[in-house]
C-alpha cells in the first residue's frame, strides 16, 4: 500500500525509527555509513544508494527511502540513481547469468518490485521522463521469467502510475488557463457599471460556506505540489561536482510557484472586494464578512487562507479606511490577528498549527484531518533548514542527519496535502474566486482615497498622480 497512507504515523519520521537497539556504541560504522547513537548520519553517496538497494533477505526501512529518494535529487538526477540501482541488483543477483536462480529471484523480485512501486506511488513526477520508464520495464523483464506474477505486477504498477500522472498534469492545465484568466482581468479601477461588477456577497453570503469553498480550492492545489519540489526550490551547485546543478533543466517547481500566486491572489481580491463599495457601511460589510471567513478557515485548520485573508486586510489601501474601521467590531480581527502574529518567529501560529497536526492524527473524520499550513512560512522553516547546514561534510560525505529533518518536515506535508476535502463543492463560488477582477496596487490605492479622502500631502500628491494614470483625468 505504499509510503503516502503510512505517512500519518509521525514516528515514521522520528529519527528514532532507525532501531537504535542495533548500535549501541556512539559511533558506528557499517558499510561505510555512519551512524550515531543508532541514527544514520552520514554516509558516502555510494554507499547510501547500496543501502536503499533490496537483497533476498534486506528491504531498507520506508523512512529511509523516502528521506533519500528525497534528497538524493541534490547530488544525481533520479533517472541515474535509478539506472544505478538497477544496474547493481543485476550485478547482485546475477540477472544477467544465462540461466536464473528461480529461487533466489523469487525472494528478491518482490523486493523490489516494492521499492519500485514506493518510488512511483511518493515521486510520480519523477516517472514523467521516459529514461525512468525504460529502467523501470528492463528490471520487470529481468525478473519476469520466474514468476507470471511479476508480469502482473508491473502492469498494475504502471497503470496506476500512469493515472497518477495524467490526474496531476490535468490537475496543473486547469491552474495554467485559471492564472492566464486573471491577467487579462486586472482591472484598474471602478470602471465598470455597478450592474456587472458582481461582488462576493452576491456569490456567497455565508461565511461558513466560504470558508469551505477556499479549502477545496486549497486542498486542490496542494495535491499537485510533489514532496521533491521542496529541494528542488534551493538546488544549488554540488561543490563536488563544480560543473553543473544536478537539474540543467529548469527548476522543477511550477506547481510551488502556482501556489504562492493563489495566495497573493486572495490577498488582493480580498482588498479588492473592501475597498469597491462606495459606500462606508457596505465596506465594514464586507470586512465583518472576511472576518468572520478567516475565523472559520482558523477552525477548519485552512491557515493558508486565514493567513492570506488578513494580509488582504492588513494591506495599506485597506488598513488605512479609518472611517470604514471604525464601523466595524473589530475585537474578533484581533484575536485572529493575534493568533497570525510573526512575533516570536509566529510562536502562536505554529502553537495552533501543532493543536491541529494533533487533532489530525487523531482524526476520525476528513473534516478533523484537515491541516493547511501557512505555507510560505513553511518554505521559509525549509530554506533555512537548508541554509543553516552543508549538503556534505567535509570528508565529502553526505549530511544525512539534515535529510531526515528536511524529511520530516516534508512528510509531515504529504500526509496534509493528502485529506480528501469533506466539503461540497460550489463551481459558481470556486469560479468567481479564480476568475474574480482584482485590482493592482495602484488600482486599490486608487480605489481606497476615492471611498476615503488623502488624509496628508504624500496621499494628495499620490490620489492625483493615480488619477491621471489610470483615469486619465486631472
Amino acid at each position: 500500500d505504499g509510503m503516502p497512507q503510512t505517512l500519518s504515523s509521525t514516528s515514521m519520521f522520528t529519527p528514532c525509527g532507525f532501531s537504535p537497539h542495533l548500535h549501541t556504541s556512539k559511533e558506528d560504522e557499517q558499510g561505510g555509513l555512519i551512524f550515531q547513537d543508532g541514527n544514520l548520519t552520514s554516509a558516502s553517496l555510494d554507499a547510501l544508494i547500496q543501502h536503499l538497494i533490496p537483497t533476498t533477505d534486506y528491504y531498507p526501512e520506508k523512512a529511509y527511502i523516502f528521506t533519500f529518494l528525497l534528497s538524493s535529487r541534490l547530488f544525481i538526477e533520479p533517472h541515474e540513481l535509478l539506472s544505478r540501482v538497477c544496474h547493481k541488483c543485476i550485478e547482485q543477483q546475477r540477472l544477467d547469468d544465462p540461466v536464473l536462480d528461480k529461487a533466489r529471484i523469487r525472494k528478491f523480485g518482490p523486493k523490489i518490485l516494492q521499492l519500485l512501486t514506493e518510488w512511483t506511488e511518493t515521486f510520480p513526477y519523477d516517472f514523467q521522463e521516459e529514461r525512468m520508464i525504460g529502467h523501470l520495464k528492463d528490471m520487470i523483464h529481468r525478473i519476469a521469467p520466474c514468476d507470471e506474477a511479476y508480469w502482473k505486477k508491473m502492469n498494475q504498477l504502471l497503470q496506476t502510475l500512469n493515472q497518477k500522472l495524467a490526474t496531476l498534469s490535468h490537475g496543473q492545465e486547469g491552474i495554467v488557463k485559471i492564472s492566464s484568466a486573471v491577467s487579462d482581468k486586472l482591472v484598474a479601477f471602478k470602471s465598470k457599471p455597478p450592474s456587472i461588477q458582481r461582488e462576493i456577497l452576491s456569490v456567497c453570503s455565508d461565511p461558513y460556506t466560504l470558508a469551505q469553498q477556499l479549502t477545496h480550492v486549497e486542498l486542490e492545489r496542494l495535491s499537485h505540489i510533489g514532496p521533491e519540489e521542496f529541494v528542488q526550490a534551493f538546488v544549488h551547485k554540488d561543490p563536488l561536482d563544480g560543473t553543473k546543478t544536478c537539474f540543467s533543466e529548469q527548476k522543477k517547481t511550477s506547481n510551488l510557484e502556482a501556489y504562492v500566486k493563489w495566495f497573493n491572489r486572495l490577498c488582493y481580491l480580498v482588498a479588492t472586494e473592501i475597498c469597491m463599495p462606495a459606500k462606508k457601511k457596505q465596506r465594514a460589510q464586507v470586512i465583518e464578512f472576511f472576518i468572520d471567513v478567516a475565523r472559520e478557515c482558523f477552525n477548519i485548520g485552512n491557515f493558508n487562507s486565514l493567513m492570506a485573508i488578513i494580509s488582504g486586510m492588513n494591506m495599506s489601501p485597506v488598513s488605512r479606511l479609518k472611517k470604514t474601521w471604525s464601523k466595524v467590531k473589530t475585537a474578533k480581527f484581533f484575536i485572529l490577528e493575534h493568533q497570525m502574529d510573526p512575533t516570536g518567529n509566529f510562536y502562536n501560529y505554529r502553537t495552533a498549527l501543532r493543536g491541529a497536526a494533533h487533532r489530525s492524527l487523531t482524526a476520525h473524520s476528513n473534516r478533523e484531518k484537515i491541516v493547511i499550513p501557512f505555507f510560505s512560512l513553511l518554505i521559509k522553516d525549509i530554506y533555512f533548514l537548508n541554509e543553516g547546514c552543508a549538503n556534505r561534510l567535509p570528508n565529502g560525505h553526505v549530511n544525512f542527519e539534515k535529510f531526515l529533518e528536511l524529511a520530516k518536515q516534508v512528510g509531515e506535508f504529504i500526509t496534509w496535502k493528502q485529506v480528501e476535502c469533506p466539503f461540497e463543492q460550489d463551481p459558481n463560488i470556486i469560479h468567481y474566486l479564480h476568475t474574480a477582477p482584482i485590482f493592482t496596487e495602484d488600482g486599490l490605492y486608487l480605489a481606497s482615497y476615492e471611498s476615503e479622502s488623502p488624509e496628508n500631502q504624500t496621499e494628495k500628491d499620490r490620489w492625483k498622480s493615480l488619477r491621471s494614470t489610470i483615469l486619465g483625468k486631472t
